[in-house]
This record gives structure tokens, sequence and C-alpha cells, in this order.
């Protein structure tokens, strides 16, 4: 976790830095959160109902609420990205060294 002293107290990188109890449980949350926020964007851009953003998903459409009402801790990783590949998404990855 990157914390730094200010005057107004600590500052993180994230959000999830600042609430998560570890490192890895921040950084699960920040994976599991960036691909959220792709889902939803391809939602709009297509402009789908619920019902046909859960056709095209393989899911539900409570799930996709879920996912629309920002849900996080009730999606796993390869559930999201199970959801991305289905709206004919392709996903690159980058591992960095903590700094």
């Amino acid at each position: 976790m990157t914390m730094t002293m200010t005057q107004n107290g600590p500052s993180f990188r994230s959000v999830w830095d600042a609430i998560e109890d570890t490192p890895a449980e921040a950084e699960n949350m920040k994976l599991r959160s960036a691909l959220m926020q792709t889902l939803n964007k391809k939602i709009r851009a297509n402009g789908w109902t619920q019902q046909e953003a859960a056709d095209q998903l393989g899911v539900t459409q409570p799930r996709v609420s879920d996912l629309q009402r920002g849900k996080i801790n009730v999606f796993a990783i390869d559930a999201l990205v199970n959801m991305l590949v289905a709206a004919g998404m392709h996903i690159e990855m980058q591992v960095l060294e903590a700094a």
C-alpha cells in the first residue's frame, strides 16, 4: 500500500488502498472495479437495456442490475472476464513492480 503523509493526514493512491486491509485485497478490488467500469461503458455504448445486456453477457437481468449498481463484492474476477468476452471484448493486462 502506498501512503504518504500530508498536512491534512494520510494520502492514498486509490480509495481501495485506503479502505482495504491488505495490498492484495486493494489490488483485487482495483481490478474488479476496472472490469466493471468497462462492462458498464460497453452496455451504455450499445444502448442495451438490462435484459438485452443480460442476454448478450450470458447472465441474468438481476446480475446486470448488480453490475450497474456497482455491487463489486458480488462479482469475482473470472465472472467479469467471462462477461467481457461475451460482450466481444479482449483483455490485456500489465503487471508492474510495486512502488
